[in-house]
């Protein structure tokens, strides 16, 4: 398998300071890569590849800073973790949620910490590339998208006002996207102590194009275009230039950022009909798609006390097991119960 990746990042026409990351990384070395002179071809290693795109808030300073930082952090937080970990796929997603996790602690302790940071905070989409599986980690509104035989689907939800009202269909599609309070997103990396990631993933076929871009991208050019220039582009750093050039001629009002990553090689599936591909969730403890988990039975037949038992709730079994010893009590009190109305009677009338 060979992923051939490049990525920039730019100004735009309207704002003075770039408060847009990106940050494409060898998990097997955790080394950044750099692509002042070029694109890069990789054979991914046991650990994997990581991609990221961060756009930061909170005036120049501190979002330049908070999409630094989140970068930094979790690429960091994987040097340390997961690669000294056995490479699973499960092991993968709780390495990526936890990165993403102390990023946003770390952000948050900062502007804590610092009066001139406060308020700070970056959106974050994050892929993880793990044998023929992309596992990405989303908090904010930067997207994530994937383009197969010329079409494409968004692989990422935005977490944003505008898309929870097109889900509980109150807006089209089409007017979130022209709203004037489509900026307006529900999560960030840093504002508050806490964050839960939305997990999903997506296993890839090949030639699959994987675009990762900040809303400076997706605010502007539509799905569709980013489709189409991923086709006509063979070049990893032509479809990031075009698309950057594109998002400028609509006008550029703010930071652009794009990563383009193409997929291919024998080892992946050629893509067929029956393929499905698009937002896919990935249950796991600590996310918004976290997993249910039924108790089992012996957890109960081994509580330590009745404490225990009163806040895991007892199963059917217990409650009939008790309710069997308790009937010859039932019984006596209502024994006793009746010989005292018959004695109040009999002084009452006799």
């Amino acid at each position: 398998m060979v992923t051939r990746v490049y990525a920039l990042t730019d100004v735009g026409r309207t704002r003075k300071h770039n408060e847009d990351t990106f940050l494409v990384a060898d998990l097997e070395t955790g080394t950044p890569l750099d692509f002042t002179d070029g694109d890069h071809e990789l054979t991914p290693d046991p650990h994997g590849l990581l991609f990221l795109v961060a756009d930061g808030m909170g005036g120049a300073a501190s979002g330049e800073l908070a999409s630094s930082m989140a970068g930094t952090i979790v690429l960091e937080a994987l040097r340390q973790t997961w690669t000294s970990a056995d490479p699973s796929p499960a092991a993968f997603a709780e390495a990526l949620r936890d990165a993403t996790v102390l990023a946003n602690a770390r952000i948050h302790q900062h502007a804590r910490d610092n009066p001139a940071h406060r308020g700070m905070g970056t959106t974050a989409t994050i892929a993880g590339l793990l044998g023929d599986h992309l596992f990405l980690v989303q908090v904010g509104d930067s997207r994530a998208y994937l383009v197969r035989d010329g079409a494409v689907q968004q692989l990422t939800k935005d977490q944003s006002l505008m898309q929870r009202l097109v889900e509980a269909g109150e807006l089209t599609v089409e007017e979130a996207e022209v709203s004037e309070r489509r900026n307006i997103i529900l999560q960030a990396l840093g504002p508050e102590a806490h964050v839960t990631i939305d997990l999903t993933h997506q296993q890839l076929r090949r030639g699959d194009t994987l675009i990762l871009c900040s809303d400076g991208l997706s605010g502007m050019v539509r799905a569709p275009e980013i489709a189409r220039t991923s086709n006509e582009e063979q070049d990893v750093r032509s479809i990031c230039q075009r698309l950057i050039d594109r998002a400028n001629q609509l006008g550029g009002p703010d930071n652009i950022t794009v990563i383009a990553a193409r997929f291919d090689g024998d080892a992946l599936r050629a893509a067929s009909h029956g393929d499905s591909f698009g937002y896919k969730t990935f249950p796991l403890a600590g996310t918004l798609n976290e997993e249910t988990r039924a108790i089992p039975q012996e957890e109960f037949e081994h509580a330590r006390s009745a404490k225990d038992h009163a806040r895991l709730g007892a199963p059917e079994p217990v409650v009939e097991a008790r309710r069997r010893a308790a009937q010859p009590v039932f019984l006596l009190l209502g024994v006793i119960a009746l010989l005292a109305v018959i004695w109040f009677l009999f002084a009452l009338f006799g």
